[in-house]
């Protein structure tokens, strides 16, 4: 698990990383290349009065008041984004043993939320630890692969091995 986090202000290229059974784990945040906004990439992210619509805010008291309230703070989320006060990103994870990156893009989760207006940025650093059994497994996948080569191959690199095999 990561024991060190994301700081609550991120930046692209921003690591932190840890170490699992031997391997070190670096967790990068990348900018996510899809420009939309966030109001095109959630269904529902403005409020709604009508019951069959995304965002619907539900019946109940005050519901004006909380249509109202939701309103506002989706106003300001898009105002905050269009800022560049905070933006979507990917978290990848790349996997070395002893200096040699085995897996440059082990795992990765994309469409993330990074400096989002009130939180910590605590997610980001969940999304590493969730993504790291399967970084694990891609360099295990790695290794067995090099496993299978044949030690004339490892002695000499730039030699084919006899049966074909990589």
């Amino acid at each position: 698990m990561f024991t060190e986090r994301f700081s609550s202000f991120v930046c692209p290229g921003d690591v932190i990383t840890c170490e699992i059974e031997g391997f070190t784990v670096s967790a990068r945040i990348i900018p996510d290349d899809c420009p939309d906004p966030p109001d095109q990439r959630q269904d529902g992210f403005w409020p709604s009065l009508y019951k069959d619509a995304p965002g619907f805010i539900g019946p109940g008291n005050n519901f004006r008041a909380r249509f109202a309230k939701a309103q506002a703070q989706a106003e300001a989320i898009m105002a905050s984004w269009r800022k560049g006060e905070w933006f979507y990103c990917g978290i990848v994870l790349s996997i070395s043993l002893d200096g040699v990156e085995l897996a440059p893009l082990a795992a990765s989760l994309w469409g993330i939320e990074a400096n989002y207006p009130e939180t910590d940025n605590n997610n980001l650093t969940e999304v590493a630890g969730n993504l790291l059994p399967d970084a694990v497994t891609a360099a295990r996948e790695v290794l067995a692969r090099l496993a299978r080569l044949s030690p004339s191959v490892l002695a000499d690199p730039g030699k084919e091995p006899p049966d074909g095999r990589v």
